[in-house]
Parts: structure tokens; sequence; C-alpha cells
């Protein structure tokens, strides 16, 4: 018994000093669990750190504004719907009209200024023949549809919108062409659903951002007589946004001419009483998108000259058209009547 108490306490003192000197005894760690962590893979790299330089810029087909029947699979409301009334504007007396608007600082009028004068296309108008304008809104987006239009006879005007890719190349080949010009700007239409372009006018802007936008656009080209509106049933109708586009119009000495894309608008009469040259349309060509609407349309334009003396149209650069026109151009001196350029009108309409 004393030896084994003896041996009990050498091996309870060897425990005790291998503890306070090296440690509580390890245990060996399992075979599996070392494998395991020896073969661990390293933490991926991030997604974003492992991408590659992007290629240079994917480019799509220009998209007509009006998309054709072989164009449906790209088709994209670019346009509001057309209102399909002739207007015939009441008798506008010389005094200026009365029209609720902010009051604006008088602004220049001198002769330097009037662009619209300089870029005219000038046109001998003899004789009593009632004489027929024909803008072409929408140009420059669809540039496919956009040249047809150009090569029509002329003198026509032609409206670029402030988007279009390559405008100058386009606009120089408008001019060569004997062409009048415009620039076609975006504004906010009545639906939220119909995408009005980039850079468009809303009412919800402020007025410096409103006057950057329009400074933006009078940069595009410089060949143009005027401005008129792509769309803006919503804001030709605010009479606030409206007299500043007016009052930037007039700066620059140029004309503004009201799609009457609404019954609303107020454009024309702040034109009017803020001393810029101006001139209505009266029908618009293609409301619908058939050979045979256009030609009733034509038809109105005809009528409408012979009781009023003269009369603006306003088409697109859509298939049907270009064809009603081509046709209709040919014999237009034959049938008793004189094209002539936009500016003609309101030259002839600001004579007392």
């Amino acid at each position: 018994m004393a030896y084994a108490g003896s041996l009990l306490a050498v091996i309870i003192a060897a425990y005790l000093l291998t503890t306070f000197f090296i440690g509580p005894v390890q245990k060996k760690p399992d075979p599996d669990q070392v494998a395991g962590q020896t073969s661990a893979k390293p933490k991926p790299t991030p997604w974003y750190q492992q991408q590659s330089p992007p290629p240079s810029m994917i480019t799509t087909p220009d998209l007509p504004l009006f998309p054709e029947v072989e164009d449906q699979q790209d088709a994209r409301a670019y346009e509001e719907a057309l209102p399909k009334e002739t207007y015939v504007p009441p008798v506008v007396e010389r005094a200026p009209e009365q029209v609720s608007a902010p009051q604006v600082a008088a602004l220049p009028a001198t002769p330097e200024l009037q662009r619209w004068r300089k870029y005219s296309v000038a046109t001998p108008v003899s004789g009593q023949k009632p004489l027929i304008a024909i803008v072409i809104d929408d140009m420059g987006v669809d540039k496919r549809r956009s040249a047809l239009a150009i090569d029509l006879q002329g003198p026509l005007t032609l409206s670029f919108l402030t988007y279009a890719k390559d405008i100058e190349k386009q606009t120089q080949r408008a001019r060569n062409r004997g062409h009048e010009l415009m620039l076609h700007v975006s504004m906010e239409p009545g639906s939220s659903a119909v995408d009005p372009g980039p850079n468009a006018l809303l009412t919800s802007l402020s007025d410096d951002e409103l006057r950057r936008r329009l400074e933006w656009s009078f940069g595009r080209f410089s060949t143009y007589v005027g401005v008129n509106n792509h769309m803006g049933s919503k804001f030709t109708a605010n009479s606030k946004a409206m007299s500043i586009v007016i009052e930037e119009i007039k700066n620059r000495g140029l004309l503004f001419l009201d799609s009457r894309t609404s019954g609303r608008t107020v454009g024309a009469k702040l034109a009017r009483k803020m001393g810029v040259p101006v001139a209505e349309r009266n029908i618009f060509l293609d409301h619908e998108n058939t050979i045979e609407a256009v030609h009733a349309q034509l038809r109105k334009v005809e009528q409408l000259a012979r009781s009023k003396g003269s009369v603006i149209a306003i088409g697109h650069p859509r298939d049907v058209t270009i064809r009603a026109l081509s046709e209709w151009l040919k014999d237009i001196e034959g049938r008793g009547f004189t094209l002539v350029p936009l500016t003609t009108l309101v030259l002839r309409n600001a004579s007392p």
C-alpha cells in the first residue's frame, strides 16, 4: 500500500510540473479536419474587380418617329395624337392682344437680330394665286425617311428635332436642296405615357433650367428661321413656361410657329403680345397613316387655300406622306397654287 501511494504521488507531481512549465496537453487534431483546412480555397475577388473594359459603344439603327408596319418591333411612342380639325384662325387686330402672362423685360428688336429674315428662302410670288406652305416636322431622327423628305420638290419648310444625329450634315443638305429650316423643340405632352425625347421642356422645370435646355437646342445648328413645338399639349397651355420660350425666341430674332397640338395653346397669343413673328398650323396631313387619308387632307389644304388665300399644313417623314406629297407637288402650279416657305406667309401676314 505504501508503495502504491508513493507511485500515485509521483505521477500527480509529474503532471502538475508538466502543466506548469509546458501547458495543458493538447488534443491531437483530427486528420480529416486538417486536410479540409489545407485544401480551403482563397476568398474570391469581388465581381466588380474582375470586369474587363467595356467594348466600344453599341449603336442601333435610327428609329422612325412614326413606326411603319415593318418597324413595329421597334415601335415607341414618339408623338402625341394629332388633332384632326382644320384650324382657321380668327382675324387678328393689329393692336396687341390682352393675354394674361408674366411681365418680361423689354427685349431688343434691332435689325441684326432678325435671323428669321436672314435665313429665309426667297420665293417670288406673282399674281393672286393662293399660297401653300408645307412644313415637315420631326426631321432628322429617322435619317432614311428624312432624306426622302429632303428630296421632295420645294421649297418646303423642314423642322429638325434638336436631338437628331448628324444634324448639321442633314440640315446643310436640306439647305442645298432649297428648303427652309426650323428647329423642332420637344415640349411636355398631355400624357406622361408619351416620351417627348431628350432635353424636353417641362412645366416642372425651373426658369433657369428651361433656359439652359433652350440654349442647348439653339446651338444644334445655325440656319433655322424659327421654332415650333414638338408635342407640347401640356407645355404650350402654360403661360408662364411659354413666356420664357417666346422671350428666348425674340432675343434671337426668330419666328414662332404654333403647331397647335392642343386647342388650349397660348403660344401664338403670347408671341403676338411680345412682338414675335408668328404663324399657326391650319391642317395636319397625316393624323391617319394611310395614303387615302393624306390625299383627303391635301384636298382640304387646297380648299382652305382658295377660300382664305393661304394655308399652313404640317406633315411628317412617313412613307405614305412622302409618297402622297411627291405626287401632289408635281403639278401644284398647274392647279393654281404657289408653294412657298413659311417665312413668305409670315411676311405677308405681318404687312399692314
